[in-house]
């Protein structure tokens, strides 16, 4: 066990439940990248921050645990779980992540959350469509691309 790497993740996940964008990007390494089943590949601190400060005033009323929190020297892991209404459909979502981390000088140099697409589509969309379409190739496509122009416009912004 790396103590200073599971401090590491902790101080990230006590500032993202504090909705402390500056804090978290203390975490990341200047070349981090982070992928999740939305936000599949992104490359560079700016990009992976631009993501997390866009979620974070989108969700005013997010709410941020950690649990199960380990890591050895080069690499991490932790469950958390986010409260939040979904902006685009104002409805409730319970999301289970399973997070993944490398490090590399001290940071977060690899960010990849894991989480049940189709559950998360039932919640964040309604049964009927994410019963329906959670689980085809073309809605998944659909949401990463709604959600990579989302990022880039308020990259832009």
């Amino acid at each position: 066990m790396n103590e200073e790497n599971v401090a590491l993740i902790k101080r990230f996940y006590d500032a993202f439940g504090r909705r402390d964008a500056d804090a978290m990007e203390r975490c990341y390494h200047p070349d981090a990248t982070f992928g999740d089943p939305v936000f599949q590949d992104l490359e560079g601190r700016d990009k992976v921050m631009g993501m997390w400060r866009m979620l974070l005033g989108r969700s005013a009323d997010i709410t941020v645990t950690a649990r199960d929190i380990t890591a050895q020297d080069h690499e991490g892991t932790a469950h958390w779980t986010a409260h939040y209404t979904f902006s685009q459909t104002g409805r409730p979502v319970v999301n289970e992540v399973d997070a993944l981390f490398r490090f590399e000088e001290g940071l977060i140099v690899r960010h990849h959350d894991e989480f049940d697409f189709r559950r998360w589509s039932r919640m964040a969309m309604g049964k009927p469509v994410g019963l329906l379409f959670g689980w085809t190739p073309m809605f998944r496509a659909t949401v990463r691309g709604r959600a990579t122009q989302s990022l880039q416009e308020f990259m832009k912004a």
